[in-house]
This record gives structure tokens, sequence and C-alpha cells, in this order.
């Protein structure tokens, strides 16, 4: 208790007592937390806090080697550099080529086999957005925050993977367990065929139970970090419309409608007929005219105000949630396609380039073993974030097959951005939640 001399003012000793009394309770709290975590946990705890140091440097190394997608040597380096510390807590290592027809780097694989709790996988990835000739600065320290190329997505979450599988060997907790980690080299970017660029990352999904995936952790409207249970699918639709050709003067009647009123009537029909909760489409691109010359993502049209446009085309982004929503909705879109005004015609394609996670019991489960271990440490609660709220991500391809969770990752903000930031207090409090879980869930039979 502080002592109250003549020279002291009543009213500041008396915040002291209420400080040192807000302190004390403060104190108990945690110890309260800490007694919930057994003794290989408190280990687990120490051993991240202890790293925290030699931590920072393995993400400054990383996020200094440029890995653009298309730089395939950085990625391969930054592949290198997780290697060798994979290796050295007894994973056996191995990088997968792709084909050189599809222009990327490959993926890092690491695995430890064994018989204990459940298989787990781990899911991060080497590239990012920012090529050789970006302009952004490689790496940045003010305060408590790190700024860089990469920093948060997706460095920071691959260095919470491998400084949790660090505490765990420290502690003896890899020995028997089954754990494998994929890093793959152009997340950021796709090759195609998607089919053989996700091969080997579904292959390790069926041969797991639980995968885990560590993109940047979003936070709440309240503040608190949260656990990603589902993610919406990103596709598309190519829409295509006809009419018949002719002048100005015949339009609504013997001339009909033409294209261009044909492709206004569809996509507003989509608007007023398909919005609801977790389905988003945006047509981005339209050409119509007598001519039209379309490529990925421009095109050329040509039309004269006094003849009736014989084509259109429009390229729209398309999410959904789940499988059934996307059924659904393409089921509608389909018979509003088809009711066509008089003189047209219209197709539509779709394609999907990430499947939709759904938020599955299974996810949620796995969200609250997530959110429960949290709490014990005195880390906080973790609620699940809107799906809506984040883009495509890995994690989608593998969801079909295993429960899964993502976000799980670094606090930051400022994504494929100059601005792109890490917090650097959320590299200890995610490596502490992550080296939590994974002891758990290779520790139980459930």
């Amino acid at each position: 208790m502080p002592i109250m001399n003549h020279r002291t003012p009543k009213n500041i000793y008396v915040g002291r007592k209420i400080m040192g009394i807000m302190l004390a309770c403060m104190l108990a709290g945690q110890s309260v937390m800490a007694a919930e975590l057994s003794r290989d946990e408190k280990a687990l705890v120490l051993a991240i806090q202890q790293r925290q140091t030699a931590a920072l440097q393995l993400l400054q190394q990383s996020v200094l080697i440029n890995s653009g997608t298309m730089n395939l040597a950085g990625v391969r380096a930054v592949g290198a550099l997780y290697e060798q510390e994979l290796t050295a807590l007894g994973f056996d290592c191995r990088w997968v080529e792709m084909p050189a027809s599809m222009g990327r780097a490959g993926h890092l694989i690491a695995e430890r086999k064994g018989t204990r709790g459940k298989r787990i996988l781990l899911i991060g990835h080497l590239d990012t957005v920012f090529e050789p000739d970006s302009p952004v600065v490689p790496w940045s320290q003010q305060g408590q925050q790190v700024f860089g190329q990469g920093v948060a997505d997706m460095k920071g979450g691959n260095l919470v993977i491998i400084e949790a599988l660090r505490a765990l060997a420290a502690i003896g907790a890899l020995d028997s367990a089954q754990i494998q980690v994929v890093f793959s080299g152009d997340e950021e970017l796709v090759g195609e065929p998607i089919a053989v660029a996700r091969a080997e990352l579904i292959a390790a999904a069926k041969r797991s139970d639980v995968a885990l995936a560590f993109e940047i952790t979003l936070k709440n409207e309240k503040g608190e970090d949260t656990g990603t249970i589902g993610r919406r699918a990103a596709g598309g639709f190519v829409l295509e419309v006809s009419g018949e050709q002719g002048h100005s003067s015949t339009i609504f009647a013997n001339g009909g409608y033409g294209a261009v009123f044909e492709a206004a009537r569809i996509i507003d029909s989509f608007r007023q007929q398909l919005i609801e909760p977790d389905l988003t489409f945006n047509p981005a691109l339209i050409l119509a005219g007598t001519e039209v010359e379309i490529e990925q993502s421009s095109g050329n049209a040509a039309g004269k105000d006094n003849v009736i446009p014989r084509t259109a085309v429009i390229k729209s982004d398309l999410r959904y949630l789940t499988a059934a929503q996307r059924e659904r909705t393409q089921r509608k879109m389909r018979e509003i396609v088809a009711a066509n005004l008089p003189g047209t015609k219209a197709s539509i394609q779709f394609e999907e380039s990430y499947p939709p996670m759904a938020p599955t019991t299974g996810n949620k489960k796995l969200l609250a073993l997530y959110s429960n271990a949290s709490e014990q440490a005195g880390l906080g609660a973790m609620p699940a974030l809107p799906p809506g709220q984040r883009g495509a991500g890995d994690i989608q391809f593998v969801a079909p097959y295993v429960d899964s969770l993502d976000g799980l990752g670094v606090n930051g903000a400022g994504a494929h951005s100059p601005k792109e930031v890490l917090d650097l207090p959320s590299i200890e409090k995610s490596t502490i939640r992550a080296a939590l879980v994974i002891y758990r869930l290779t520790n139980t039979s459930d």
C-alpha cells in the first residue's frame, strides 16, 4: 500500500489505492486463467513467449525476400527458408513442382507421421501480391507495428504455424502426432488448371481430420478477434444476348427489342429477384452493338444509333456461401435468361474458381475449441466472422473434405496495399492459440 505523506493530496492517494486494487484483481484473473491450462500447456505458452525476438527476426528474413506470385525464384527462396525450419523440427519436406506451362513456382509440403489424436493440416502460402518491381518498402518497423510486402498476408500467418510447431516440439508434443503443412506458392494468383494447382492440397485434406488456415485474423465490430467458419465461393458468369439487327425505327415492333434491352431486362431481373444474404453478383464488363469482340477483361464494340444492336455480352462476378445456394441461384438465373423479349435470344455460362466453404456444424465445433483455448489462456473469446466479410482462400478447396477453420493468423490491415501492416503483439497471441489447439487436437480421440 502506498504511504501518504503531508505532500500527497488525498485525491491522488485514493486514486493510487484504487489503481492498486484494480491491478491486483487483474493479476488474480490472469492466474485463474492460467490455472485452467495444464502443465504442458503452460510450458507451451512459456516457450512461445521466450521466442518472440527470434520469431520477429525470422519474420523479417522472410519478408525481405520478394515472393510475388510471378517471382518464381523468390517464392522458392521463401519455401527453402521454411523448409529449413520445418526440417529441424522433424518434418519430412518436399517441393512440388508445377508444370512449366502453368508459370508457377510450386508448393512446399511438410509432414510428420503419427497415429495419436486428430490428423492436422496447417495451411499457409508463400506468395504475395507484390512483384519485384513493387514500390512498397519491404520492411519498416514503427513501434508495435510492422509494414511490408505480405507481412500480414500471409508471412505473419506462416510464422504463427512454424512457431506453434516449434513450441510443441520443445515439450515433445509432436512425437507420434500426424501433422501436415502445405505452403502453396500461388494463392494470390492461382495457376491453371486449378485442378492441377490444388491437387496436392486436396490430397493432404483427404489424409486429415482437421484443417487450420492462417490468413489474417479479423476483428468484429466489438474489437474481438474472430474465426472464419465459412467463406463464399468465387466464381462468375458470362451472359450472351442476341437480337435481330434492323432499322432503329422498327424497334419494339417488327424489329423486336434488340440485344441491349434484353440484356438490361435480364440483369435487372437478377437484381429484383435474387437478392438474399451471402449472395452477390457484380456485372463488371458490358459490351453491346452490331459487332462485339471481348477478351478476358477488355473488348471492343461498334454500333450506330439508327441500327438495332444484335449482340450484347456481360461478364459478372458471382459469390455464394453454400452449394445449395449456388444451385438455387443458377436455376433461377437460367429461368430468367430463358424468358426472352420478342426477337431476342440469350444464354448464360457459369464458372467457379473457388468452391464455397459452408459454415458446417464441424466448423462451428472447431471454432468453439479455439475460442475455449483462447479464453483459458486469457486471450478472450473468438466468435465467428460473418462469411460475407472475407474473400476467397485456399481453405475452400479442402472444406468439402474436412472440418475447417480460417483466419487464425496475425492481426493486421491494408492487405494487398502499400499500407499493409502487422500488429506485433498478435504474433505471440495467435501462436499461443494455435499451439494450444494443435496440442489438444492431437491428444484426443473424440
